[in-house]
């Protein structure tokens, strides 16, 4: 599949595309509360579409490990006017991390191009509420809930055991009435998973890219980076660049990123490099 249908827009699969990542949360792991103004979050997007993001995915409720959750409106209030602004200002694929229904139907009614649900449209009402929309969907693995999946996560084979859960999920939409073009797989790093499983993953990454749904990775300043080099998480920009790299060289078609002009910076590089072979 070389072509992703957002809704009004359409994104090449040919080449990796960066979604940017903008948290209107005030607790989100790495960057809770710098946008959770309105101006500020329209100033923060604007400066990842100049350094390359061709997606914005706006979330409204953190799922870090032990996140409180968010009531239903509040997640509204913060997330709407926020897409308001970006669908009319920016030209950029917008999307929603949303596991909420109605925020799903309010947010497609706004026109988003990608709804991207951590939890893979299993609420009651999300396979409705999406399965009418010409917009992407990304359907997302995860072993438990937020605030318990890090608690002792166990797989006899985490490959196979995610690509199936996905492949399921995936099912599931189709049957909904969503088309088969519209899907996007996200392998979940760090959602349920130790370590040795995220690494699995990534290594894992070419196996879910051959599923044949483009393959979504969200490795950025992860507890996976600061796990490997032993650094906070205002330290994992070259770690994170460098997953998210090697994400791509194994197939990945999008990666998730807080650091936008340093990961498309080193796609670059390895974009000309695939070019002279």
């Amino acid at each position: 599949m070389t072509k992703l249908r957002c809704a009004s827009r359409e994104l090449d699969l040919s080449r990796a595309q960066i979604m940017g990542v903008l948290n209107v949360t005030p607790d989100s792991f790495s960057d809770g509360g710098r946008y959770d103004v309105l101006d500020k979050a329209l100033a923060r997007a604007e400066e990842m579409v100049l350094q390359g993001a061709s997606i914005i995915d706006v979330g409204g409720e953190s799922t870090r490990p032990g996140a409180t959750k968010v009531g239903l409106q509040e997640e509204m209030d913060r997330v709407c006017p926020v897409v308001e602004r970006l669908q009319r200002e920016l030209d950029v694929v917008v999307s929603v991390d949303t596991s909420s229904p109605e925020v799903m139907t309010q947010v497609l009614g706004l026109g988003v191009g990608l709804i991207n649900d951590v939890r893979s449209f299993s609420r009651d009402g999300a396979l409705e509420a999406v399965a009418g929309s010409s917009a992407a969907l990304c359907v997302m693995h995860m072993q438990g809930e937020p605030g318990t999946m890090q608690n002792a996560p166990r797989y006899h084979s985490v490959v196979e055991e995610v690509l199936a859960y996905l492949e399921q999920q995936a099912a599931r939409l189709i049957a909904a009435g969503v088309d088969r073009q519209q899907i996007v797989l996200d392998p979940g790093f760090g959602f349920g998973k130790t370590l040795e499983h995220n690494l699995q993953l990534l290594n894992g990454v070419s196996t879910f890219s051959a599923a044949g749904y483009p393959v979504l990775a969200g490795l950025s300043r992860k507890s996976m980076i600061g796990a490997i080099l032993d650094k906070p998480v205002d330290e994992r920009v070259a770690g994170s660049v460098a997953a998210a790299l090697i994400a791509v060289q194994k197939g990945a078609a999008i990666v998730r990123v807080h650091d936008v002009a340093e990961t498309v910076d080193a796609i670059k590089i390895w974009e000309a490099l695939n070019m002279q072979a």
